[in-house]
């Protein structure tokens, strides 16, 4: 199968930043909306989008949380919204749209990690429910606003995408649960989302990105013991940086920023990318990459068709 997953020669990498990726460019007209921008990265993405002009719209989970966070940095806006939960992801699309605005970049950058066994809404599992199907629902809703503006939409995956595909015969680990299975999977649906969203989208001018920002140590974390990070070398016994190839949040929101902003992706999407450029597949005796089960179109499409099944939304239906 043919790719367009490989190298564009971007002219940054994992040491660049979100700042750097967005130097000379100027958002100024554009909205943004964030998803988790009050905290580590996504506070990082906030901050670097509102710095070049952006108006960045936060929803959370936490909304005294997230205008606590987002205090001072001019051009930000926050709103409720709980990604496991359908009616509130409605509820903050409808509140949008009734504002007029279009879309020019959306980043679903909230998530959980390997977080103990959680069932929400009907009982499903709850990282494949918010990592996935919550941004699912999102962008389905916002699409009127999302296709106005021709937006850039970006996928927030992990290099965790490579443990697992979808666990077709048991999405929802009602068999036997594994918190990195779990994970792993919810991040593949993430690649896969972006595959088929950019297929789906790309007529209305609307493009898709995923990406994987690198290892940094953020309140993504929050779910895994000290020992545990310590014995997988990230942190020493004081919780300090071990692993030389961790980011800093500067840098672990640069690829993210870079994929919803940069000109050098213009008429392009569908794609991977890792340290402030397009992936090239996993498996070529490199580090990092994406796994061909992430990028697949026929998973991707049937990801899509599971997903609108699940949540009762798909505003390509009618087109399809």
């Amino acid at each position: 199968m043919t790719t367009p997953q490989h190298k564009i020669g971007s002219g940054f990498g994992a040491r660049s930043t979100a700042d750097d990726v967005l130097s000379g460019i100027d958002l100024s007209g554009s909205t943004a909306i964030v998803t988790g921008g009050y905290s580590g990265l996504g506070l990082e993405t906030t901050r670097a989008l509102a710095g070049a002009g952006a108006r960045v719209v936060v929803p959370a989970r936490r909304r005294a949380a997230a205008q606590e966070a987002v205090e001072g940095i001019d051009g930000v806006e926050t709103d409720d919204l709980d990604l496991s939960d359908l009616e509130s992801v409605r509820g903050f699309a409808e509140r949008f749209l009734a504002s007029g605005r279009k879309v020019d970049l959306v980043i679903n950058n909230a998530g959980v990690m390997a977080c103990p066994e959680t069932r929400v809404g009907p009982g499903w599992e709850a990282q494949f429910a918010t990592n996935h199907l919550g941004h699912y629902a999102l962008i389905n809703h916002l699409w009127p606003a999302i296709a106005r503006g021709g937006a850039r939409v970006v996928a927030v995956s992990s290099g965790a995408h490579g443990i697992t595909g979808v666990r077709w015969d048991d999405v929802q680990f009602e068999h036997g649960y594994d918190r990195w299975q779990a994970y792993g999977q919810a991040k593949a649906a993430n690649v896969l989302f972006a595959v088929r969203l950019d297929a789906l989208g790309r007529d209305a001018g609307v493009r898709a990105f995923a990406v994987h920002p690198g290892s940094i140590l953020t309140p993504l974390q929050r779910h895994l013991a000290k020992a545990e990070m310590v014995d997988a070398g990230w942190i020493d016994e004081n919780g300090n940086p071990t692993d030389p190839t961790f980011k800093t949040p500067g840098q672990g929101a640069a690829t993210q920023v870079w994929a919803a902003t940069s000109p050098r992706l213009a008429g392009m999407g569908g794609v991977y990318c890792e340290d402030c450029d397009i992936a090239e597949p996993a498996g070529d005796g490199s580090e990092g990459g994406v796994h061909a089960h992430a990028t697949d179109p026929e998973q991707a499409a049937r990801l899509w068709a599971l997903s609108a099944d699940l949540t009762g939304v798909d505003v390509f239906a009618a087109a399809t």
